[in-house]
């Protein structure tokens, strides 16, 4: 049996993608062991099918985080038994690299983002170097490269001449079910929900109008996830006098956070095209939206627009200015048809729209090695 050992810079509880990755590998007879990190404020961690490892580090941002990582990293991996090195995004692909020479072990590469694009690197012109010049470095010299959509596996191949498998982030069938309802999630059952759902509440993500956008809008809105603006989207809500109309909750694993999901009426998502990775993103919330069977307002993108139209899921925002994004989700609200229309098509899709289709490319890539 193959050891495989997955890592991530990420504390692992809400990594859903990587769950799903190490679940499909633990089913087809490999043995997995994911390595993650912990931080002062990390939830516990759920139930695994897998062994773990959540690394606890002295440092938790900035430059020292990222030193602290790699080299904790490297001595772990170059002196645990593996057969194969399984690294998740840009920001640990460096000691995979070496361990993988130094041992002479395969080692995949999965690109879950446009890394050096990322809108948090915009001001810090350091650090986009640092991670563009490790980029140019490695990619040119992999032979097993995943990414999560069209456009990150264009940019390889042109940039790099490197070949990636695209794996798109879609639920599994049987990841979840409705278990509670809204007096059990103590949620308002007199009106209607919108949600917005993602570990990242971070810049140009149309958060701030959204919040600004409630002022007429007679709904609530629960914003799920944790992020670099979290106290300003708090201190925006108090503001605007809308506080009563927002619940803001920690970030959940997946399970917990879609039974919030399955009881909102609206799902959103109001990424900006003012960077390269958010505008050839293609969001895991679309298809958790999609999977609960509830309608979407989404950014017209490059990657998203061919979903929503090909399975007519949903509608595109129009722009960010909070008193059209307001008047777009009341007239959704207000037509019960049409938003019926959009969750009988969302039943469809996510029937395609799915990891048991996607999982088939990583075992085929598995037997490559």
């Amino acid at each position: 049996m193959k050891k495989i050992i997955v890592s991530v810079s990420s504390d692992l509880l809400t990594d859903n993608r990587v769950d799903k990755t190490c679940c499909t590998l633990k089913r087809n007879n490999y043995d997995v062991f994911l390595i993650g990190r912990k931080k002062r404020s990390s939830p516990k961690m759920n139930n695994r099918q897998y062994p773990f490892l959540r690394m606890r580090l002295l440092f938790e941002k900035s430059f020292f985080f990222y030193a602290e990582l790699n080299l904790r990293l490297f001595f772990k991996l170059l002196f645990s038994k593996a057969d194969v090195l399984w690294a998740n995004d840009l920001d640990v692909l460096l000691p995979n690299y070496l361990v993988s020479k130094i041992r002479n072990i395969p080692l995949i590469y999965d690109s879950h983002e446009y890394f050096t694009e990322v809108p948090e690197l915009k001001n810090n012109p350091f650090a986009k170097w640092f991670w563009k010049r490790l980029e140019k470095m490695i990619m040119p010299h992999l032979k097993y490269v995943i990414t999560v959509c069209n456009p990150i596996a264009e940019y390889f191949k042109n940039t790099y001449n490197v070949s990636s498998l695209v794996v798109r982030n879609f639920p599994m069938k049987t990841s979840t079910k409705k278990r509670l309802n809204k007096k059990q999630l103590n949620m308002p059952e007199d009106k209607p929900i919108l949600i917005w759902q993602g570990s990242g509440l971070n810049i140009e993500r149309g958060l701030e109008e959204l919040v600004e956008s409630m002022q007429w809008i007679n709904a609530y809105l629960y914003i799920i996830g944790n992020g670099d603006i979290t106290d300003k989207l708090k201190t925006l809500s108090h503001q605007f006098n809308v506080s009563e109309k927002i619940r803001f909750i920690p970030r959940l694993p997946f399970d917990e956070m879609m039974q919030y999901t399955f009881n909102a009426t609206i799902g959103l998502s109001l990424d900006k095209d003012t960077n390269i990775n958010y505008s050839i993103s293609l969001p895991n919330k679309l298809f958790e939206y999609i999977f609960a069977a509830i309608p979407i307002l989404i950014t017209r993108l490059s990657e998203i627009k061919s979903i929503v139209e090909t399975f007519n899921v949903g509608e595109f925002l129009i722009d960010h200015s909070p008193i059209n994004i307001a008047k777009q989700i009341n007239l959704l609200l207000e037509d019960d048809n049409r938003r019926k229309i959009y969750s009988d098509n969302c039943l469809k899709a996510k029937a395609e729209l799915c990891w048991e289709e996607e999982e088939k490319k990583i075992l085929y890539l598995m037997n490559l090695i």
